[in-house]
């Protein structure tokens, strides 16, 4: 029986268009190899986004008994969650909006039959 795991992180201080990148490199990829693009990336959102997938992982690893080498990322969402609006000064004593963008990210999982 197929098992998809899922594992969300929510209220990420990151814009959803910049994690979005990261999330494309890994779509549909082995967990190894979906690492190891979000290592090489070097952004802020690649490496948040390895923490959700190290914990998809490791709860079909331990739930449901999951091979790590047969692991395969079946969805990467990267939602946008509230946005923190902030002022910053400007002259003559006006202000600017400020608006710090936050996103929600979803992995899911899942074993395939066999490697390919």
């Amino acid at each position: 029986m197929q098992h998809f795991v899922k594992s969300v992180t929510k209220y990420v201080r990151v814009p959803p268009r910049k994690a979005r990148l990261a999330a494309n490199l890994i779509r549909g990829l082995f967990v190894e190899d979906a690492k190891f693009q979000l290592l090489q990336s070097q952004t802020k959102g690649g490496r948040l986004l390895k923490k959700t997938l190290d914990a998809a992982v490791a709860d079909a690893e331990i739930n449901f008994d999951a091979r790590r080498d047969l692991l395969k990322v079946v969805e990467v969402r990267v939602d946008e969650g509230p946005r923190l609006k902030r002022a910053k000064a400007r002259s003559k004593g006006s202000r600017v909006p400020v608006i710090k963008r936050t996103s929600h990210f979803t992995v899911v999982v899942s074993e395939t039959t066999e490697e390919s």
